[in-house]
């Protein structure tokens, strides 16, 4: 099975374990210049921006430590966008999630990283 097949099944599994949990999805593999985001959805009064990994087995690290510095970066510049495409008001309360999948199982870490502002604040 090619890689991006695998992606699209993930981040599908992600998608119905968030509606189950209450979030209403809103958008999938929003693409900017600067990258995409996951998924993207309302939950408990915030605008979420949801990164989603997986990993098969521990060979290659866990599934959450493969959203670091340089990716939280890359999802807060296109979150910035989408905010600014979709003229989200500036009082709009804002979460990154991250649904990490190891192997069968899946993790919601809400509030997973803060906002980093492009010039490092």
């Amino acid at each position: 099975m090619n890689t991006r097949k695998k992606g699209n099944e993930q981040e599908q599994l992600a998608c119905e374990y968030l509606e189950s949990r209450g979030m209403k999805i809103l958008e999938r593999n929003f693409r900017g210049r600067q990258g995409e985001i996951d998924i993207i959805g309302s939950h408990d009064g915030y605008l979420v921006f949801v990164e989603v990994k997986y990993r098969q087995g521990l060979n290659k690290g866990s599934a959450m430590e493969a959203v670091d510095i340089r990716k939280q970066r890359q999802i807060c510049k296109v979150a910035d966008y989408y905010r600014f495409l979709h003229k989200v008001n500036a009082n709009t309360g804002i979460r990154y999630d991250v649904v990490a999948i190891q192997g069968e199982e899946i993790e919601w870490l809400q509030n997973a990283f803060s906002h980093i502002y492009r010039n490092g604040f």
